[in-house]
């Protein structure tokens, strides 16, 4: 598009993951006079499809979901969805606890269904400005494919990046991944015609856990081995009493309190949500391993106070391991068909596993203020604080864990709560200076 064509957007959304299609949805309940556009990098809106695996579940009630705690009544909610799919019933006579996480995708693309007309798919951001046009400072973002959009504000709301740690991120291989390719790296393996003799998984988190025992469930002669850094895996904290964390007054409680106040809280609720998994795919583990080992044929193994030292190709497209037992030094190697890393995701901030920014906004970061130790200063409502006047707000829509807490992990738990912050801030900075239809008409036209 060029200059003169290019419409201006209230609103630019960079991805519409749950995050952004939570605000789509509260802009429209709203009746928010502001015009929006969201680019989405995949050929449609999904949810995780790379880890929609057989039996696993969500790790959090369904009702926290898109919309619920901003507003039960309305009809994107996920018991809406149950409905006119015609499996409430069935769904409430699950004996389970939490939703199967295929079920949760499925809510996810039939939400985002209702808000095609908002989005541009396969529209990769490959560069975000700030330009002048029309007498505005306007954000402009250009996608992989050329086209060209123009927003009064930006919404970043792209997801986290995923964290590959060291020495895994030295060797470029497609037999080592984030787990965020699981499916699609399993489909690509399976063309090679022959099932892994060795696997290895690496971290301790919920899909950690997970991805052995699924693993495990489609080669079932093939080695399997968990490698994590802490002593052994861990029953994830689900304390009535640490859930509160997912609460809106700690989100509150948390941006008030100071950065080593901060950590604090981050070290209490680390548990409820990292390096642990949930207590029945941890009987479930312990239990196939134990038979095995009853049967005298093993496959399955946990390797606890396990650190990566070295990474290397192999005969036969192999990949050699070199891991440090932590407590006795011992040196440990292994050569394996591939490795599944379940390492999690980078958060914001100056430490060795984060990022001060989402790569995309990385040229724009200097027209915003940072906080003494270098991290970007966000305000309450999800908005960067300008360096200097006439910087046309940004705001970041599930990336502010560092300056909101847990429950801003990327994690549904307080998604629709947080769309309504943003609506509420985005309609007021933007109101007075939005233009009607015909006037931005007009203003195309006299350019």
């Amino acid at each position: 598009m060029s200059a003169s064509t290019t419409p201006v957007h209230d609103i630019l959304g960079i991805g519409f993951g749950p995050a952004n299609l939570a605000l789509a949805i509260a802009l429209e309940e709203r009746e928010s006079p502001l015009t929006a556009r969201f680019l989405e990098a995949r050929p449609s809106p999904e949810w995780q499809p790379g880890m929609l695996l057989d039996g696993s579940d969500i790790q959090n009630h369904p009702s926290r979901d898109l919309v619920t705690l901003r507003n039960p009544r309305s009809r994107y909610t996920f018991l809406n969805y149950l409905h006119e799919q015609g499996r409430l019933l069935r769904h409430l006579n699950l004996p389970s606890e939490f939703p199967l996480r295929k079920e949760y995708a499925g809510y996810i693309r039939w939400a985002a269904g209702f808000f095609s007309h908002l989005v541009d798919c396969n529209q990769r951001a490959a560069r975000v400005e700030v330009v002048e046009e029309f007498g505005e400072r306007l954000y402009e973002v250009t996608t992989m494919s050329g086209s060209r959009y123009l927003g009064r504000t930006l919404v970043m709301g792209p997801g986290r990046t995923p964290y590959v740690p060291a020495p895994y991120d030295t060797l470029r291989t497609p037999r080592i991944f984030h787990l965020t390719q699981y499916l699609p790296k399993l489909a690509e393996l399976a063309g090679e015609g022959r099932a892994p003799e060795s696997v290895a998984v690496i971290g301790g988190s919920q899909s950690a856990v997970e991805l052995a025992l699924d693993l495990h469930r489609r080669f079932p002669r093939a080695k399997v081995t968990t490698y994590t850094r802490s002593h052994s895996l861990r029953l994830k904290d689900t304390s009535p009493f640490s859930e509160e964390g997912y609460f809106p007054e700690f989100t509150e409680y948390y941006f008030q309190a100071s950065r080593e106040g901060k950590k604090a809280l981050d070290a209490y609720m680390h548990g409820t949500n990292y390096s642990s998994a949930d207590g029945d795919v941890l009987r479930d583990l312990y239990m196939t391993m134990y038979e095995q080992e009853l049967d005298g044929d093993q496959k399955v193994f946990v390797r606890g106070n396990h650190e990566a030292v070295g990474v290397a190709p192999a005969g036969g497209d192999r990949i050699a391991l070199d891991f440090l037992e932590r407590t006795t030094g011992e040196r440990v190697s292994e050569t394996v068909d591939f490795a599944v890393l379940a390492t999690g995701f980078r958060n914001m901030g100056p430490g060795p596993h984060e990022e001060l920014c989402p790569p995309l906004m990385a040229p724009l970061a200097e027209l915003f203020a940072t906080e003494p130790d270098g991290r970007l200063q966000v305000s309450v409502d999800y908005a960067l604080e300008p360096v200097a006047d006439g910087t046309p707000p940004l705001f970041l829509n599930g990336l502010c864990e560092s300056s909101h807490g847990i429950g801003d992990a990327g994690s549904f738990s307080l998604l629709s709560l947080r769309a309504a912050t943003l609506t509420d801030a985005l309609t007021a900075r933007l109101t007075g200076a939005a233009t009607t239809a015909a006037d931005r008409s007009a203003v195309l036209a006299a350019a």
